[in-house]
C-alpha cells in the first residue's frame, strides 16, 4: 500500500496514524518514520527506508493500546525484526504479528528483568517442526539481545519461531502449540511402548517428528496416500509391534485432532517406528 499518507497523530518516533488519499485511516510502523513530522503533514514515503501499515481496524486498535506501554528503543528495534522476519521469509504474512510478537517479547523481558524466567518444554520439537522459523528466530533473539542489552532465554527462540509460522500459516499459536503438545505426548507413548529413550538430536527423531508433521497436516487437509497393501502385509507380519504401535498412535491423534488418518499411514509411521526400535 503506497502513500502518500497525511499524518493524523504521532505516537512517537516509530509508529504515526495517518490517513490515506481516501480518508481510511491506518497505523505506519517504521524506524524513524514520526521523526520531525507534525500532525497534518503529508509523509513523503519515498524518504522512508521501509515501514510497514497496519491496515485491520481490530489490529490497529490493539497496538494503539500497546504502544503507550512500551519504550520507543524497543518499538525500534521491534521494527527492525519485523524488517528481518519479512526479508527472511520474502513472502506476505498476517499482520497480527506486530501486535503479538511485541506483546511477547515485552512481556518475555519484563518477566527477565524480573527474574521470572518460563521454559519452553517443546523447544526441541518447535525446532524439529519449523526448522526455517526457529533459525530466522535466533536471529531475532540474537538482536533484541543485542539492541537492548538483554539475555533472553534458549526457549525464547522456540515461542518467537512459532510467532513466525503463525503468521505465515494464519494459525493461532493456541493451534501451533497444541501441535507441539501432541507430538511430545507421542514420542513418550514410543518411548514407553518400546522401551527406548530416543535422542532428540538424531536423525531418527528427526524424521519420525516431520512425518509426524506432515501427517497431522494431511489429515486435516483431507489429502489422500498412497496405500500399499503389500507392504503393509509385511510389515504387520514382520513388525507387529511396530505397526500396532503406528495404530495406536493414529487413534491418538485422530481422537485429539477430531480428524480421519488414511489406513496408509500406518505403513509410514511403522518404517519409522522401526528405526527407533532396538529390536
Amino acid at each position: 500500500m503506497n502513500g502518500p499518507f497525511k499524518i493524523k497523530k504521532i505516537l512517537n518516533n516509530n509508529v504515526v496514524i495517518a490517513l490515506t488519499e481516501q480518508e481510511n485511516e491506518v497505523v505506519l510502523t517504521g524506524k524513524g518514520i514520526g521523526f520531525n513530522q507534525k500532525q497534518g503533514e503529508i509523509l513523503d514515503d519515498t524518504k522512508v527506508d521501509k515501514y510497514f501499515v497496519l491496515i485491520d481496524k481490530s489490529e490497529q486498535e490493539q497496538y494503539k493500546l500497546l504502544v503507550p506501554h512500551l519504550s520507543e528503543s524497543f518499538i525500534g528495534v521491534m521494527n527492525e525484526v519485523i524488517f528481518l522476519i519479512s526479508e527472511k521469509l520474502d513472502t506476505d504474512f498476517d499482520e497480527h504479528i506486530h501486535i503479538a510478537l511485541t506483546d511477547h517479547l515485552s512481556f518475555a523481558i519484563k518477566r527477565l528483568q524480573q527474574g521470572l524466567g518460563v521454559k519452553n518444554p517443546f523447544l526441541i520439537e518447535t525446532q524439529t517442526m519449523y526448522p526455517k522459523e526457529y533459525t530466522i528466530a535466533e536471529e531475532v533473539i540474537q538482536l533484541m539481545n543485542h539492541k537492548l542489552n538483554v539475555s533472553l532465554p534458549d526457549g525464547e527462540i522456540g515461542f518467537v519461531a512459532l510467532h513466525i509460522h503463525s503468521a505465515v500459516t494464519n494459525r493461532s499459536i493456541t493451534e501451533l502449540s497444541k501441535y507441539s503438545l501432541l507430538i511430545n505426548r507421542l514420542v513418550s507413548v514410543i518411548e514407553d511402548s518400546l522401551k527406548v529413550e530416543v535422542s532428540r538430536t538424531g536423525i531418527d527423531y528427526l524424521r519420525l517428528v516431520r512425518h509426524l508433521r506432515h501427517a497431522i497436516e494431511r489429515s486435516e487437509l483431507n489429502q489422500p496416500v498412497e496405500a500399499h497393501e503389500r507392504l503393509e502385509k509385511v510389515l504387520k507380519e514382520e513388525y507387529p509391534l511396530c505397526y500396532n504401535l503406528s495404530w495406536k498412535l493414529i487413534k491418538i491423534m485422530q481422537k485429539e485432532l477430531q480428524t480421519k488418518f488414511p489406513d496408509a499411514e500406518a505403513v509410514y509411521l511403522t518404517m519409522h517406528l522401526q528405526r527407533l526400535s532396538p529390536n
